[in-house]
């Protein structure tokens, strides 16, 4: 079955960085849009990024939320299966549980997936 585990969430200040890593398993990664979202207390889930698969080509697209663009920059290694979010500059309203996801329909990369990870929180001290 398809697995996806997040790591890579801690205790930082504002202006740190943090790494976020998700592998994937039992999918063809290299097919499937991966995406980050994330959940603060009291508030909806929300998309963070997206990378849009490559299918074998070198081509691919990302997608950011208006909030992290410039901040926020999400990668993937298909030979590791393993989607990656880099984040910089945090700010206390980061501060959340990031859920890697993935589906398989390239459309709408906002919405629509398919397969959730169980979470990583990030807090963000200012």
């Amino acid at each position: 079955q398809v697995q996806l585990v997040e790591s890579g969430g801690g205790l930082v200040q504002a202006g740190d960085s943090l790494r976020l890593s998700c592998a994937a398993s039992g999918l063809t990664f290299s097919m499937y849009v991966m995406g980050w979202f994330r959940q603060a207390p009291g508030k909806e889930r929300e998309f963070v990024a997206a990378f849009t698969p490559s299918g074998g080509t070198t081509y691919y697209s990302t997608y950011y939320a208006n909030s992290v663009e410039g901040r926020f920059a999400i990668s993937r290694d298909n030979a590791k299966n393993t989607v990656y979010l880099q984040m910089n500059s945090l700010k206390p309203e980061d501060t959340a549980v990031y859920y890697c996801a993935a589906k398989n329909t390239p459309a709408k990369v906002t919405l629509g997936y398919d397969y959730w990870g169980q979470g990583t929180q990030v807090t963000v001290s200012s």
